[in-house]
Order: C-alpha cells, then sequence, then structure tokens
C-alpha cells in the first residue's frame, strides 16, 4: 500500500535567512509511531497509520518523502496511511532544509499492520457498480467550512449557499472508481489557499484579501484513492493532489464526518494546520 502524501515542490529561494549564506541542518533524527503501538501490538491497531516526527538543527523546514510523493511539514510532523494487508516495511525519507535551499536527509524503515477492509456500504457510497461521480454541493450551507483541527463541525466560518461562485469551485468534478483510481475535471481551473498551491505548483498568480487563487490554472487529473479508519474513524484519502474543491494542502486524508446514499461530510487537517470542511454529493 502507498503512504498518504501531498506532493509539494520546493525552491532554493523559498528557504533564504536574509544574509545570503547557506546553512546544513545537522543531528536530523526521525521518529515513527504506529497508531495504537503498545505491548500487545507492536505493529499498532491495524489502522495502518503512523505518526512522524522529524528534528535537526539549523533547520526552516522539512519535507517527507514515500514512493514518490512528498510532503512539506515545517514543524517536523507528518501523518502517512500504509494498506497493503497484513505486517508490513516501509521505507520513507525525510528531508531537512536550511537556509539557501541546501538541505540533509535521512531514511527510517517503519513495520506497521493494516487489516481494514471497507465496509460494502461506504464502497457503495463512494463508486456504486463501477464509478460514481461527485461535486460540491453548493446549494447547501457550509458546503465549505474552516474550524479547528479536531472539531467536526466548521465553527469558525461556514460557507452559504453559492458563496463562492465564479472562482473555479462548483464546476469541479471527481470521479472515483472501484479500482481505486480517480478522475478530478478541473475545467481548467481550481479555488484555493495561496500558499499550498505555490509549494504544490509553483505558478504565479494573483492572491485574493483572504491569501487564496481564485480561478487558478490547473488541467484535468488522474489520482489513486484508499479508504482507512484510524482509531475507528473512517478516512478517504488522495494519494497525490486530490483534494475537496478548496485546496489546502495538507496530507491529502479526509476524515468522512458523515455519509448518506448520495452525500458525505469531510474535514482535512490542510498545510495551515486547521480543519477545512466540505460537503460533497453524487447528485447533479
Amino acid at each position: 500500500m502507498i503512504g498518504m502524501a501531498s506532493i509539494i515542490a520546493c525552491q532554493p529561494d523559498d528557504f533564504d535567512n536574509g544574509n545570503g549564506l547557506a546553512t546544513v541542518p545537522s543531528n536530523l533524527e526521525i521518529t515513527a509511531i504506529p497508531v495504537g503501538q503498545n505491548t500487545d501490538n507492536p505493529y499498532g491497531d491495524g489502522s495502518g497509520t503512523v505518526n512522524f516526527t522529524a528534528t535537526a538543527s539549523d533547520v526552516i523546514t522539512y519535507k517527507y518523502i514515500y514512493n514518490g510523493q512528498e510532503i512539506m511539514a515545517p514543524a517536523g510532523k507528518a501523518t502517512l496511511v500504509f494498506s497493503t494487508s497484513g505486517v508490513n516495511s516501509y521505507d520513507v525519507t525525510v528531508e531537512a532544509y536550511g537556509a539557501g535551499g541546501v538541505s540533509t536527509s535521512k531514511t527510517i524503515t517503519v513495520e506497521v499492520l493494516s487489516i481494514y477492509v471497507a465496509p460494502d456500504d461506504l464502497l457503495e457510497m463512494l463508486h456504486g457498480d463501477g464509478e460514481k461521480t461527485w461535486r460540491i454541493k453548493a446549494e447547501s450551507n457550509g458546503h465549505f467550512g474552516v474550524g479547528p483541527a479536531n472539531e467536526t463541525t466548521p465553527v469558525w466560518w461556514a460557507a452559504s449557499p453559492n458563496d463562492k461562485a465564479g472562482v473555479g469551485a462548483y464546476d469541479d468534478r471527481i470521479t472515483f472508481k472501484s479500482d481505486g483510481t480517480l478522475t478530478y475535471v478541473t475545467n481548467g481551473d481550481i479555488y484555493g489557499q495561496a500558499a499550498p498551491l505555490d509549494a504544490d505548483y509553483g505558478i504565479s498568480w494573483e492572491t485574493n484579501s483572504d491569501g487564496e487563487y481564485a480561478n487558478y490554472p490547473v488541467d484535468d487529473f488522474t489520482d489513486t484513492w484508499t479508504l482507512s479508519a484510524p482509531d475507528g474513524q473512517e478516512t478517504l484519502t488522495f494519494n497525490g493532489k486530490g483534494f475537496h474543491g478548496f485546496y489546502v494542502g495538507g496530507n491529502h486524508s479526509y476524515t468522512i464526518l458523515s455519509r448518506s446514499e448520495n452525500e458525505m461530510t469531510l474535514r482535512t487537517v490542510g498545510s495551515d494546520g486547521n480543519g477545512w470542511f466540505c460537503i460533497l454529493t453524487s447528485e447533479e
């Protein structure tokens, strides 16, 4: 199984310390703890979820790399989900960046147990008999929202119906397929936060007063998806750059807060550490 991570490209100019001098980070250390690990469960609780922490001296930011995918972690923390059944070993590399864009790296091997089997009704909801197409439920209150990462509702802000018309979100379509792949139709542009879009795509664009990019130029793309249940909570993860209609970076894992046959409410933790919410519907 593939570890879940967002794809982010870092440029040396992002790590300027103001004096033009390059500083190589030192003393890079990495810890990896499977969720639910204890004496009786040395490989975790079977969710396949692992929490990583990296520390180093003279560091500005970190990057986790697994299976060709990358996740930026300014605080050194990242969560990856591995879903190959049974106990398996995975190599994860961390790059620590210092001033001037110079870096050092280290690889850690983690062993983790994955025993999760998604229930039939969840799979039926997500892709039906073969594939199913989803969109942002723009006509609903709270179709976008933000709050603390551990909240189950967007307590800080919730979008009113059609609040974000014209920014490149409402015409997006996500088609989940039973073979674990998906297609994301952007119709030429998307909507999201400037910082993670800069990091992942690097296209210069005009920022609005909220630090967002509207109508950001991104072509249709394909991705893969997996389901897991860390701590018993159903979670949908995009293995690449897939997202929920508003791009916020992070690890692209979405907690399924509620679901019905044709609707699901999701929350992800963005690269800013906040909880970002959305409502998707498969009804046109």
